[in-house]
């Protein structure tokens, strides 16, 4: 089962669609070439495979996954994605210790009670923003810190439109996964200058329109935080 969100991009992981764990797993084609934005916790890898088996010919390969953040629910699946489908692990330098080390602790697989597997890192992303070439498009990385040191958002312009691949915008923030308030605050802010038309969040669906997508951003600002974006 997936979500059909536009002509070229689908949510085929997350809640109902994979496992009540997962965060949302977004699939996103450009032309020759698809990236998958997150992976879940992996605990329903058949069922994300067959999702995606609905969107994509098997000519059409995965090149990138895109980790939003190194949080289990996001990056459990990670290793059998890239068993399946060859695909390149992109993620921010400052994730990539967690993750390649298996920090169960900062990775918060321990509140999932499951244990980080050590994952090797592609990529590793140290530059804001980080525009990639994908089959006829582009898609472009953004550092959002504050839920957790190195969590990226990405953009990409689909059918005249602008997507924002917005994951945890809601949080939450955690000691133990180095999160950081004035940072969150920062960034949330950043996300407005971004004038998505559609956002594609982790936990609470996807937003179409500017006026909505705005309106949910501005919902996570601290009393008292204002902004003409």
């Amino acid at each position: 089962m997936k979500t059909d969100i536009l002509p070229n991009l689908w949510q085929v992981g997350g809640g109902d669609l994979t496992a009540p764990g997962d965060a949302a797993i977004y699939l996103a084609r450009f032309g020759s070439s698809a990236v998958l934005i997150d992976a879940g916790c992996g605990t329903a890898h058949a069922g994300l495979v067959a999702n995606i088996s609905q969107c994509l010919p098997e000519t059409v390969p995965i090149e990138y996954l895109l980790l939003t953040h190194c949080h289990f629910d996001h990056t459990g699946g990670a290793a059998a994605v890239r068993g399946t489908y060859g695909c390149k692990i992109v993620a921010h330098a400052l994730e990539a210790p967690y993750l390649e080390s298996g920090d169960s602790d900062v990775t918060a697989a321990s509140w999932y009670g499951a244990w980080m597997r050590p994952l090797p890192i592609d990529i590793k992303i140290n530059t804001d923003p980080y525009p990639m070439e994908i089959g006829n498009g582009r898609i472009t990385a953004h550092h959002w810190p504050g839920h957790s040191p190195g969590s990226l958002v990405y953009t990409a312009e689909m059918d005249d439109q602008v997507v924002l691949f917005g994951q945890d915008v809601h949080g939450p923030l955690h000691p133990s996964l180095l999160s950081d308030a004035a940072d969150y605050q920062a960034s949330v802010r950043k996300l407005l200058t971004l004038d998505a038309d559609i956002l594609c969040e982790g936990h609470f669906g996807v937003y179409s329109g500017k006026e909505d997508v705005r309106r949910f951003i501005r919902s996570f600002m601290a009393a008292g935080i204002t902004s003409d974006a």
